[in-house]
């Protein structure tokens, strides 16, 4: 350990000789410093107010220092006198950079014109043990940041901020989606069979019943199973889990948002998407307009839609020529041999369209192929009636009209099983025999969604502790 922590640790120690714990003890009245300090005027001057949070300055003059106390509204400085605190100024001389302090004092302004709280009253709350890292306030390593995020938010407001944005925007979400008559439920995280996407799961094992469990890839199934039994607008926020790749875009652990409306289809979903989050953009953002790395995004409705093979078109591709599609995808250093036709066609769209994408798009009638649970266009049967919403190079919502015809769905999933029985959900095509409604559904990914809300150019921005390779066993303690 270093010389700083055993200091602090023998600091711990004096606090303790001096009759008070170096962790404190409960504190109450403390007022949010952000509003304290912005109060100060004509009838806030003089007046007492405490306030708590930890110590990210200190400057000592003797009998007499000035402090910086910061908590997650914002900082104000503390001066604190010997005469001023009498007896409790031996403790306080314990006090340091990184130590949660509370202080009561009265509001003004020094000679240089600066708001503080001159204290009357400090009781230390908790000793820190470790110094905020070198030059705390530019924290900017990606690695450190991301894996010792307690330290990241201490060191970097704005990243607090992102944080607390991206819980107003759940707020915002609930709120919306309540008023519209939806019900937020919660389904199993494990399941017996990992459906409802084409993805990759994380398996499990339950000692009890001695057999394998899959973390859910998807909310589908149970929310589907939940129109049968009468919910009629449906909906979850939750976490799903995909034993898959990890860049700026993909955390194995990430947020979905996935709804159903009984009676609804893909325009309604439609509606509700572009509804969703031009109000999400108006409350988080603050407009429709919003900045997003070196671009700008126009989030403001109506939102167009193009067709999946009319894009490809448009960037200069048939969509029938399979040997114009392969050889563009093996100069990108993609192997398609082993690719079927549609999935050809969503590389290339993937390599291609998506990443031209800025503004929104609505992405209409892909290939029934890629969706197995998504109901065909009405006279177009190798079509889904799907969309996938685009913004900033991004997919941040995928929706269907449900296909609710139990017969077909079973041949769909059976096919997918490749004759694997025990890969084939029967309880779900057991429950769409009882009768599914005519219905929309969508998912949206919350945590694309709070980048492009945030401004921030990759996902583990947006997730307070993103997965990350094991840390160097020889890094710093």
């Amino acid at each position: 350990m270093s010389s700083e922590f055993d200091e602090r640790v023998r600091r711990a120690g004096q606090i303790g000789a001096l009759g008070s714990s170096p962790w404190g003890n409960r504190f109450d009245g403390a007022q949010p410093i952000g509003p304290v300090a912005s109060s100060f005027g004509v009838e806030t001057e003089g007046k007492s107010f405490t306030v708590a949070g930890r110590v990210t300055a200190h400057r000592s003059f003797g009998k007499a220092v000035f402090l910086d106390v910061r908590d997650r509204t914002g900082k104000v400085q503390v001066y604190a006198r010997q005469d001023a605190l009498r007896s409790s100024w031996e403790l306080f001389k314990h006090v340091g950079i990184a130590d949660w302090i509370g202080v009561t004092g009265t509001l003004g302004k020094t000679r240089t014109g600066e708001i503080t709280l001159f204290a009357t009253e400090i009781a230390l709350l908790t000793k820190a043990l470790r110094p905020l890292p070198e030059k705390w306030h530019g924290l900017q390593d990606p690695e450190l940041r991301h894996r010792r995020r307690y330290l990241d938010l201490i060191a970097n407001p704005k990243v607090l901020e992102t944080f607390q944005k991206r819980s107003r925007m759940l707020s915002e979400m609930r709120r919306f989606l309540d008023a519209r008559g939806y019900l937020e439920v919660e389904t199993p995280v494990m399941h017996s069979i990992a459906g409802g996407a084409a993805a990759r799961p994380f398996v499990t094992h339950h000692n009890a019943l001695d057999r394998d469990f899959f973390l859910r890839i998807a909310l589908e199934i149970p929310l589907k199973k939940l129109l049968v039994g009468g919910f009629e607008k449906v909906y979850e926020i939750g976490r799903v889990f995909r034993n898959e790749g990890i860049d700026t875009r993909h955390n194995p652990e990430f947020t979905m948002l996935e709804l159903y409306h009984a009676l609804g289809d893909l325009r309604t979903m439609m509606e509700l998407c572009e509804g969703l989050v031009v109000h999400l953009a108006k409350e988080i953002a603050g407009g429709l307009t919003l900045p997003y790395g070196e671009k700008v995004i126009d989030l403001a409705p109506p939102w167009p839609r193009k067709e999946f093979y009319d894009l490809l078109r448009e960037h200069g591709f048939d969509p029938a020529d399979q040997e114009q599609l392969r050889t563009e995808l093996r100069k990108r250093g993609i192997d398609p041999a082993k690719m079927d036709a549609w999935e050809v066609l969503d590389e290339i769209f993937g390599e291609v369209v998506q990443p031209q994408i800025v503004n929104p798009v609505f992405v209409t009638a892909q290939p029934i192929e890629m969706t197995p649970l998504c109901r065909r266009i009405d006279g177009r049967p190798a079509h889904a009636d799907r969309f996938e919403a685009y913004v900033a190079g991004m997919e941040i919502s995928n929706a269907y009209t449900e296909l609710n015809d139990p017969i077909e769905q079973r041949a769909r999933l059976e096919e997918q099983a490749a004759g694997d029985a025990s890969k084939t959900d029967h309880d779900f095509l057991r429950a769409m025999e009882h009768g599914m409604p005519p219905a929309g559904g969508i998912g949206v990914g919350i945590d694309r969604l709070a980048m492009i809300l945030t401004n921030n150019p990759s996902i583990r921005e947006v997730i307070l502790f993103p997965l990350l390779r094991e840390a160097d066993s020889g890094a710093e303690e």
